[in-house]
């Protein structure tokens, strides 16, 4: 498997100890993918941080993203936090924890994009690593 990592991805995953090869490339939509399924699987990264950031003055930005991302068979929103963790809004930040968890869950169903919550990007590159892996293997169930 080789696992495409967007080139706007400011804090890349490595994947280093997986059985894949990493490469750089422009991804249209999402943050990771598999090279030959670019336009089948998308994985979107964020930190708490940038999810605060992107509910708040990127909103509109944001959703156009879920928006694109209903186009793929298979389309996940990783978030580098526990859900209890989202509740503790990041330093100076405005926005209500409440607001923000009410948004993913509506934007979900809406859009049809799988929401993860993992504790750290070590759990969270292990999860996307194991979406991939997944997608493949049911891929050949068909």
């Amino acid at each position: 498997m080789i696992i495409l990592v967007d080139n706007r991805e400011q804090l890349p995953y490595f994947f280093k100890g997986y059985p894949a090869d990493v490469k750089r490339a422009t991804l249209k939509t999402g943050d990771y993918s598999i090279e030959g399924y670019e336009n089948k699987i998308t994985v979107e990264r964020k930190s708490k941080q940038d999810l605060y950031m992107s509910f708040g003055r990127e909103r509109d930005r944001f959703e156009a993203e879920f928006c694109r991302l209903r186009e793929f068979d298979y389309a996940a929103l990783v978030i580098e936090s526990s859900l209890s963790g989202l509740l503790i809004p990041p330093f100076k930040s405005r926005m209500n924890p409440k607001s923000i968890i009410q948004s993913l869950i509506s934007w979900s169903i809406r859009y049809g994009v799988y929401v993860f919550f993992s504790d750290n990007r070590h759990y969270s590159e292990c999860l996307i690593y194991s979406l991939f892996e997944k997608y493949l293997y049911n891929l050949e169930l068909r």
